[in-house]
């Protein structure tokens, strides 16, 4: 299967360079481009990619913005990967709570960004434990509405939530607990599910921030 990818960044010079690197890499497709997150939601309902790589820092509309109308507004909305200059980057956590699955730095090496295309691209999150408590770190942790301190899990639900805190895969916490990968599927569904996360960067972001997951 072909991934489709929409870019979406002010500078083109970065646009031209992710356009390279995917273009010439076997499965991923870039299908368009924009300029600001204010045409995000034209371009998707136009163009259906499964990917949306999304700058965070624009002139008009924001990456936070566009991710967050995408979300709302748009029907099964494609995955968002969303790139920055800075690792720690208030836009990156605002843009992850609002639905991105994971975050790259533009001086990201090619290789990496064509795999970090490829795992959201699968359902999978492109997740930095490090840097995500870093992000965490400092702010209010959640008290109420749907974090994990107000959520019962079971103790394998809780489990498994830890580890994907870790930045473990699927195939990684199978091994680790000794179960099956769609064992570990179904335990990361239901505790998506109840914590109203789109998925496990959510789930994770929540976790830290509630204190459910220590900051170390």
């Amino acid at each position: 299967m072909t991934i489709s990818v929409l870019l979406v960044d002010d500078e083109e010079l970065v646009r031209t360079g992710l356009s390279a690197i995917l273009g010439n890499s076997p499965g991923i497709t870039v299908v368009g481009e924009a300029s600001d997150g204010s045409e995000v939601v034209t371009k998707v309902l136009e163009l259906r990619p499964d990917v949306v790589i999304m700058d965070v820092r624009m002139p008009r509309v924001d990456g936070i913005a566009a991710t967050r109308e995408l979300m709302a507004r748009v029907p099964r909305p494609p995955r968002v990967l969303v790139i920055t200059t800075f690792e720690r980057d208030d836009y990156v956590y605002e843009a992850l709570r609002e639905g991105a699955s994971g975050f790259l730095l533009k001086r990201s090496r090619p290789a990496e960004i064509v795999q970090a295309v490829r795992t959201v691209a699968t359902g999978d999150s492109v997740l930095f434990p490090s840097a995500i408590r870093g992000l965490v770190s400092g702010r209010r942790r959640r008290d109420a509405g749907g974090g994990p301190a107000r959520v019962r899990f079971t103790e394998r639900e809780a489990e498994v939530l830890r580890l994907m805190g870790r930045g473990m895969s699927n195939a990684e916490i199978a091994a680790e607990l000794f179960l099956g990968v769609q064992t570990v599927k179904t335990h990361v569904s239901s505790t998506l599910a109840k914590l109203g996360a789109r998925d496990r960067t959510q789930a994770v972001v929540f976790a830290y921030e509630a204190g459910f997951i220590e900051l170390r």
